[in-house]
């Protein structure tokens, strides 16, 4: 179960990264923070974002074109 959820479904790039780096500032280091999206760009932005912050990509998934992230907080 996350420790956070974030619905950013109908939000087109970059407002869906934008939006789960602020929400990660309130997970605590080691928590999780669970992502909708409906922007099909949004699977290789949130790879990218996990790379490049030191974030950890938990779980990518699709459901009828929406888009499901946990993303591990590093901080």
């Amino acid at each position: 179960m996350p420790d956070a959820t974030l619905d950013a479904k109908g939000l087109n790039c970059p407002l869906p990264i934008l939006k789960a780096k602020k929400a990660l500032t309130n997970v605590p280091s080691g928590g999780t923070l669970e992502v909708l999206a409906t922007d099909p760009g949004s699977v290789a932005d949130f790879d990218a974002f996990c790379r490049t912050t030191g974030n950890e990509l938990v779980e990518s998934s699709a459901d009828d074109g929406v888009y499901r992230f946990v993303i591990r907080s590093s901080a």
